[in-house]
C-alpha cells in the first residue's frame, strides 16, 4: 500500500512538472528580448487586432507595450466596456514580462493545484488575450486585447501578433 501511494505521488509530481516550470524547457534556446517595438510597428499590430474585432462585431481595447511592459500604443473601440481598458494593458504587460502568452497562465490556473500560485503574482494576468510580439525570434513587446470573451480576445491578439513575426 505504501509503495502504491509513493508511485501515485511520483506520478502526480511528474504530471505537474510542466505547470511547475513556467520557463522554457531546458532543451529549447531561451527567448531573448530585442529592441523595443517602434510606435509605427505598434500601430500596425494594433490595427490588425482592431480590424479582427471589427470584422466580428466585437468592441475591444488594444494595448501594445515594450519588453519591460511600458505602454507604447493604445486604442479602443467606442463603447468598449471600461474594465477592458486596464485589462488589455495588464495582459500585454504580463505577456511581455514573462515572454509567454497569457493563455499559458490561464491554463495553469484552470488546472488548479500549483497553478493557482499564479493568482498571487501581481504581474500575472491569467486570462487569454496577451501575446508576446516577436521580431527575428526576439520579444520586442506584447499585445493585449480585452473586451470580449477570452477566446475572442485571444483571436484578436493573434491577428495583431501575426503581422510582426
Amino acid at each position: 500500500m505504501r509503495l502504491f501511494r509513493h508511485s501515485l505521488a511520483v506520478a502526480a509530481i511528474a504530471l505537474m512538472l510542466p505547470v511547475l516550470n513556467a520557463q522554457q524547457p531546458a532543451s529549447q534556446k531561451p527567448i531573448l528580448y530585442g529592441a523595443p517595438i517602434t510606435l509605427e510597428r505598434a500601430k500596425v499590430a494594433a490595427a490588425a487586432a482592431a480590424a479582427e474585432a471589427e470584422k466580428n462585431g466585437w468592441l475591444m481595447a488594444v494595448a501594445i507595450v515594450d519588453p519591460a511592459g511600458n505602454l507604447v500604443y493604445f486604442e479602443r473601440a467606442d463603447s468598449t466596456q471600461t474594465a477592458s481598458l486596464q485589462l488589455a494593458i495588464d495582459k500585454a504587460r504580463s505577456a511581455a514580462m514573462f515572454k509567454r502568452a497569457t493563455k499559458v497562465f490561464e491554463d495553469q490556473v484552470a488546472a488548479g493545484g500549483l497553478g493557482l500560485r499564479q493568482l498571487k503574482n501581481p504581474d500575472v494576468m491569467p486570462i487569454e488575450g496577451g501575446i508576446p510580439l516577436l521580431v527575428d525570434g526576439k520579444v520586442v513587446g506584447a499585445i493585449g486585447v480585452s473586451g470580449g470573451m477570452a477566446t475572442q480576445d485571444g483571436q484578436c491578439a493573434t491577428a495583431g501578433a501575426a503581422l510582426l513575426h
